[in-house]
């Protein structure tokens, strides 16, 4: 509900307000994010700062002491995260009569070096999915390689969302791990839901969890959870994502393998399909991003080697 403007009101009271109001807006996991932003560097850095007085200048300096402090040694990322929401919060302020225009319009947040993608070929990829074999690991890992899922919707698959003869798989939910506990989510836009074609590669591992998973809920009996999951906790209830993540380190550090994000087997499945010659805008549908322009960016490493196969086979044409 919008709050009443006051004379004094000061930038950490509004940003009060503000968070109230985006709380039922924004999801649970976005939420928190914006809420640590707000508490732990915003409201000590310029939360006593009138409202009506912030300038674009106090916020400059806020970024300027965030990016300098010695003790707390912030990523440009976090800064200009911060900066993303005071200008979301500032817009609003400006909607609901607190300012006239937006200060945040005139700072000039920082711009956060991209890391750099790790590079996983056929080899890496094929060398995991035999280290796995046999765990309880071997299923999402498949699934994250020949899917390019993300880590909450391979965890918010059921069984449900497969096509029979496991020949697709819609992607309709998400599951976020949250202060409060985990959270079913939809996709978070239009793009995000869609179907994903499976190969036939990856049938083996679907039925071998089937029996699994079968095997386990006659074990457990009355103490099964049935929530018709692909992936479970090993009682048929959902899987935290940061449990999945931290296991998964676990792993690679006991099997004496290089450390690879579970994040990283989405950029693999992608980058494995452009070497292959598999069409960008395909690529993209199958990960989900909101436009191609976002897979060609993120994947822009792959794109000189398929320059130079387009440049062959057009000699081909000509010799």
């Amino acid at each position: 509900m919008q709050a009443v403007p006051e004379a004094e009101e000061t930038v950490g009271g509004y940003l009060s307000s503000w968070l109230q109001h985006s709380k039922t807006r924004v999801r649970a996991k976005t939420h928190e994010g914006y809420e640590g932003l707000v508490r732990l560097y915003a409201r000590p850095g310029i939360g006593d700062i009138p409202l009506a007085s912030l300038s674009p200048l106090h916020l400059q300096r806020l970024y300027g002491n965030l990016l300098s402090d010695p003790e707390r040694h912030l990523s440009g990322g976090t800064v200009l995260n911060l900066h993303l929401v005071l200008t979301q919060a500032l817009s609003q302020a400006v909607r609901w009569g607190y300012i006239s225009s937006n200060p945040a319009s005139g700072a000039q947040p920082p711009r956060p070096r991209r890391a750099e993608l790790l590079s996983m070929d056929e080899v890496a990829t094929k060398r995991l999915l035999s280290a796995t074999a046999g765990t309880r690991l071997e299923c999402p890992v498949a699934i994250a390689i020949a899917t390019g899922m993300r880590r909450g919707e391979i965890l918010g698959l059921r069984w449900s969302d497969i096509d029979e003869g496991d020949s697709i798989a819609h992607v309709r939910r998400t599951i976020q791990p949250t202060r409060s506990g985990l959270v079913i989510e939809h996709p978070k836009t239009r793009r995000s839901r869609r179907a994903v074609v499976l190969p036939e590669f990856l049938h083996p591992y679907l039925e071998h969890q089937r029996k699994d998973q079968a095997r386990r809920k006659i074990k457990a009996g009355a103490a099964w959870s049935e929530n018709d999951l692909v992936i479970d906790r090993g009682d048929g209830s959902a899987l935290n994502p940061d449990t999945l993540s931290s296991g998964w380190a676990r792993f690679l550090r006991r099997a004496g393998l290089p450390h690879v994000r579970f994040h990283d087997l989405r950029h693999a499945h992608a980058t494995l399909m452009l070497q292959q010659g598999v069409h960008p805008k395909i690529v993209s549908e199958r990960l989900g991003h909101a436009s191609i322009g976002i897979t060609l960016d993120t994947y822009s490493h792959v794109l000189p080697a398929m320059q130079q196969e387009a440049a062959a086979a057009f000699d081909e044409l000509f010799t």
